[in-house]
Formats: structure tokens, C-alpha cells, sequence
């Protein structure tokens, strides 16, 4: 499965002007910006969301994962469709969605319809988000593509670090008496500004209609997400009746329907021979249980120090900002040349700072309770952010250190999915942990919570050792077009730094941006 498989073109895609690459680069920018800020302000935003349009537990639940859970499902999709169509078009469509979706987020007098606005979100931001990389290394310059993307680590880090933040300062503002609303309704100004540069800028690049895509491959994994989430979200909330039991049977079913297929068909989603590969599948794994850990923990220390410690949302939002500054820091740093050298050593490493950082929060909270002062956590969660920095640049690297070339595409395209839904599954579940614990106070659920985190990272941690030494070598760039497409290409062309640095932010994003990693 790839993000972005390789794409025939019926004729070469047009070479455009300097300025107007400038404009093309400033667009692809506002797209990415507007997906990585809306996927990261409800973390800061539920709990006031909430408190205003009802829905209790389960609609913070279902704020991040109705998101997360759209964007892994169909991102493949998204990247292929834009081979198959032209990413031109694909582009003007999720970005068209995307604003529409913003727009009914924004307005949503109901709990269910702002879920299902942030499926929609998702589902278009799929659509929309593959093309822009797509469309610049088929259409720029080698020189401008290398400035174009020394550009984005910074510029994209600035909208990781800023987007939360902004979120707290928006929502305590509340704008014309609109509380939380303005953190959707803005994407409409900057959706339509979009939209009519990009009618006009964008080139038109052939599609080659001979491109497979498996829908019933891609339904059958969209029912399996859905019927296990829903089941656990559903049960975790309202008790374990039918319904939920239902579901999470009718996921599974789903499950099994999918993995028959993938033996079946000419171009599986997922190629049976990598589930065969050792090293490849304990990578699968240990990504699936960190990235679903540590995404449900930063969801629920948001809840906590909002709604144990009293802290607004812009309080929440600065509180939180160490664990960003930690990940950019090794990003920008330690992990440029050491995952070539240490290969999954760095990953230990990592889960250990990981794990010596909850150790200290829930130190901290055993100590205090909810009357811990906020600033007292800033250094652990820092830590955290080390921690994690160290191994969202890495697991997905090494796993990738024993496969075939002929293996590449599916691969990357499979772990980018595991890692967007591993994060839906880890928002679901580790806030269900805390709200079924909260009755014996908010302290408490957010002691066991830290408790399961670390269990969940205790439990990877033997994985690690099964996972290949050393992520693959760089081969020829003719090589990796024909295994993981334009986009992860455009990627390893840009400077060691830059790529590093790119790399680690776009894990950062809830959902992480995993059509920059792959």
C-alpha cells in the first residue's frame, strides 16, 4: 500500500514560472497548515465544545478520532484517486469539501453533526492533502524544489507549535460570543482564498485511468475502524449492552473479510509476504501501541489540566507546549544522524525517556492531586516530547529495514495508515480508560490513565528487539519512484535536515501527517 504510488502520466505535466511556483508552494502551504492546525486545536478545544453543546464523554471521544479515523482510511485512497483523476483535481475537490465541512463544524448546533462534519473534514482532507507534493515534484525545477521544501519544516513546525495555542487564545477570547465556533469558521476564509488560487495557479496534470483502487478493499478496512470504534466508544460509555457488542463483532467480521481479500486481489492494500517478515510486523506493531498510547495521553492530560486543574484553554494550550518544543528539539538535533547509526537502539532509548517522563507526571499527580500547580508539570512533559521525538522519527524507519524493494510501496503506505488509525484508537481508548475511572475523582483517572500508558510502552518494548537493526539504505532516486511514489520521493530529496527535522513534525500532528513520513 502506498500514500502515493507512481503515477503514468498520458503526457509530461507542464514546467511552470518562477513566480508562479512561489504561488503553487504558498498554496500547498496553506493546505497543510489548515489540515495540521484543525487537526490539533480539539485537543484543546473539547472539553469547552462539550460544555457547550452537550454530548459528554462521548462527544470528546469521537472529536479527534471521527477525524483520525476518516483520514487513515481513505489518505491511500486520496493519493491514488489524485493518479488516477489528475491532482488537480483532487486537490479543488478535498479542498472544497474541506471547507464546507468547516463551515458545518463551525455552525453545529448538535453533538452529531459536528462528529459528522469532522468525519467529513477528514475524508476530504484525504483527498485534498497527497496532491500538493504530488503536483510540485512533477511541475518544479530541481532548485526550486529544494528551496521549496527548506521551507517546510519550519514554516509546518510553526503551524504544529501555533495551532493549539491558538485554539486556547481563540476559545478564551470568545469572539462575537462564539466561544469555540471561530477555530472551524476560519478555515472558511482561508478555504475560499485557497480555492480561488488554486483555479487559478495550479497546472493541470494528467491522470492515468488504468490506476487500480481497491474500494472494497478500502470499505472493508473503513468497516473494520468504525464497528470496533464505535463498539468500544459506545460500551466504555453508555455500558456493555448488545449494541456495542454488536459492533465491535461486526468490525471483526469486516476484519477478516478484509484480510481475505488482500490475498485475492492483484494489488492488495496490504501484501500478504510483508506480514511475513519479522521485522516488518513487530515495526507494525510497536507503532500501532506507541502512537495509539501516546496520542490518547497527550488527549487526556488536555482533560485533566482542564478539567481537574481548573487551567482555561489557552492555560491548557501553553501547558502543553513543552511536549511540541520537546519533539521539534530532537528532531531538529540529536536524530539527524543517529537513526542511520543507532538504528533501534534510538527506539529504546526514546521509549525509555518516554516511559521516565509518565513516571514523573504521575508522580507529580499521586503527590498533588488536583491541586497541582501547572507549572510544576512543564519539565516532565517536556520529557515526554524527548522521548517521543526520538521514536516517532524512527520506529517506522527501521521497520522498513528488511523488506524487498519490491515490498517498499506497500509497506510505507501500510504503516502511515497504522499510525493514523493507531491514533484514533489510542484518543478512543485511553479517554475511555479515564472517564470510566473518573468517578473516584479526576486524579485518580488520570493516575490510571498514566498507568495504562506505560503499560501499553512496557508491552512494546520486546517488539523492539525483533524489529531489523537499521532502516534501510537510500537507494537510487529511480528506485524509490518506482516504490513509494512523487510524494515520498520529494521528501528524500530535500537537505538531511530539513528531511529529518519535516519528518518528525509531521508526526506531531493528531493525525499525524504521514504522507510527509512514509
Amino acid at each position: 500500500m502506498s500514500t502515493a504510488p507512481a503515477t503514468t502520466t498520458a503526457q509530461a505535466p507542464e514546467r511552470v514560472g518562477t513566480s508562479r511556483m512561489w504561488a503553487i508552494l504558498a498554496l500547498v502551504l496553506l493546505a497543510d497548515g489548515l489540515d495540521m492546525i484543525d487537526s490539533t486545536v480539539t485537543n484543546i478545544a473539547a472539553p469547552t465544545i462539550a460544555s457547550h453543546l452537550g454530548g459528554g464523554e462521548s462527544l470528546i471521544k469521537w472529536l479527534g478520532t471521527a477525524y483520525m479515523l476518516a483520514m487513515g482510511v481513505l489518505l491511500v485512497v486520496g493519493g491514488r484517486l489524485g493518479d488516477k483523476f489528475g491532482q488537480r483535481r483532487l486537490f479543488l475537490i478535498g479542498m472544497s469539501g474541506f471547507t464546507v465541512a468547516s463551515a458545518v463544524a463551525g455552525i453545529s448546533p448538535s453533538p452529531a453533526l459536528l462528529i459528522a462534519a469532522r468525519a467529513t473534514q477528514g475524508a476530504f482532507g484525504a483527498l485534498m492533502i497527497p496532491q500538493g507534493m504530488a503536483i510540485m515534484t512533477k511541475t518544479f525545477s530541481s532548485e526550486m524544489r529544494t528551496k521549496a521544501f527548506a521551507l517546510f519544516g519550519p514554516l509546518l513546525g510553526l503551524a504544529t507549535v501555533g495551532g493549539p495555542v491558538l485554539a486556547g487564545f481563540i476559545i478564551d477570547a470568545d469572539l462575537f460570543g462564539l466561544s469555540w465556533r471561530p477555530i472551524f469558521l476560519v478555515n472558511v476564509f482561508l478555504g475560499v482564498l485557497g480555492l480561488a488560487l488554486a483555479a487559478k495557479i495550479l497546472p493541470a496534470v494528467d491522470g492515468d485511468r488504468a490506476t487500480s483502487i481497491d474500494g472494497l478493499g478500502s470499505g472493508l478496512l473503513a468497516g473494520t475502524m468504525f464497528g470496533v470504534l464505535y463498539g468500544l466508544i459506545e460500551g466504555s460509555t453508555n455500558g456493555w449492552t448488545t449494541l456495542p457488542i454488536l459492533s465491535i463483532t461486526g468490525g471483526l467480521v469486516c476484519f477478516a473479510a478484509f484480510a481475505r481479500r488482500q490475498t485475492t486481489v492483484p494489488d492488495p492494500l496490504l501484501k500478504p509476504s510483508l506480514l511475513a517478515n519479522r521485522g516488518f510486523l513487530s515495526g507494525l506493531l510497536v507503532g500501532l501501541t506507541v502512537f495509539a498510547a501516546t496520542v490518547g495521553l497527550v488527549y487526556v492530560l488536555s482533560l485533566f489540566i482542564q478539567n481537574g486543574l481548573g487551567a482555561s484553554p489557552r492555560q491548557a494550550s501553553l501547558a502543553l507546549l513543552p511536549l511540541t518544543l520537546g519533539i521539534i528539539i530532537v528532531a531538529a538535533g540529536a536524530t539527524m544522524g543517529l537513526i542511520a547509526k543507532l538504528g533501534r537502539t534510538l527506539i529504546f532509548a526514546g521509549l525509555a525517556i518516554v516511559l521516565l517522563g509518565c513516571a514523573a507526571v504521575l508522580a507529580l499527580v499521586a503527590h498533588s492531586g488536583t491541586n497541582l500547580e501547572l507549572w510544576t508539570l512543564a519539565p516532565a512533559i517536556f520529557v515526554i516530547g524527548l522521548g517521543m521525538g526520538a521514536c516517532y522519527g524512527t520506529i517506522f524507519d527501521v521497520a522498513l529495514g528488511d523488506i524487498d524493494p519490491d515490498e517498499a510501496g506497500s509497506a510505507t503506505g501500510s504503516l502511515s495508515a497504522i499510525q493514523q488509525l493507531a491514533g484514533g484508537i489510542g484518543s478512543a481508548a485511553v479517554t475511555s480508560v479515564f472517564f470510566s475511572t473518573a468517578s473516584a475523582g479526576l486524579s485518580h483517572a488520570m493516575q490510571i490513565s498514566l498507568i495504562v500508558t506505560l503499560g501499553l510502552i512496557v508491552i512494546s518494548i520486546p517488539a523492539v528487539a525483533l524489529m531489523p537493526k537499521t532502516p534501510p539504505k537510500t537507494s537510487s532516486t529511480d528506485e524509490r519512484l518506482a516504490a513509494s511514489g512523487a510524494q515520498a520521493v520529494a521528501i528524500e530529496l530535500m537537505p538531511e535536515a530539513e528531511r529529518a527535522l519535516l519528518k518528525q513534525i509531521a508526526a506531531v500532528a493528531d493525525p499525524p501527517m504521514d504522507y510527509l513520513r512514509a
